[in-house]
């Protein structure tokens, strides 16, 4: 089940982020975030237990993918695929939408590509020592 996320997730996505980013939790403040109105959180929750999330800004003609992540154990689930169909399916404005990824991600990157994004862009050295494709779609 895909929902938006509840003030009780936040400890799990915590939990997850940390996974992305060693510091997480230091760097992402959750609950100020969603009180802007302009992030989404977005959760996959299987039985009672949250496996995945996207996290995404959603402006007036841009929407960026901030995190995507799905616990190891319920990868090749389509797990990801879900959450970003239902992020595309729900916006309500015609817009692009971009995100950066890594460029020897390759599951991310056949997602994507599954998804219609195109790279437009690469930042050198971006993740550390290694560079990042920014890469862009049009939800409609």
């Amino acid at each position: 089940m895909i929902r938006e996320a509840i003030t009780s997730d936040l400890e799990k996505i915590y939990e997850m982020g940390t996974h992305l980013h060693a510091n997480y939790r230091e760097t992402t403040n959750l609950e100020k975030l969603l009180a802007t109105g302009y992030f989404k959180l977005l959760v996959y929750q299987e039985k009672e237990t949250i496996v995945g999330f996207l996290s995404y800004t959603e402006l007036e003609d841009t929407i960026d993918i901030v995190d995507i992540y799905v616990e190891e154990n319920y990868r090749r689930q389509h797990i990801a695929s879900y959450l970003l169909d239902y992020m595309i399916t729900n916006t309500k404005k015609t817009t692009k939408i971009l995100l950066d990824v890594a460029v020897d991600n390759e599951p991310a990157l056949k997602l994507y590509d599954k998804f219609g994004f195109n790279v437009i862009h690469t930042r050198q050295k971006y993740y550390e020592q290694t560079d990042a494709y920014v890469m862009e779609r049009s939800t409609k």
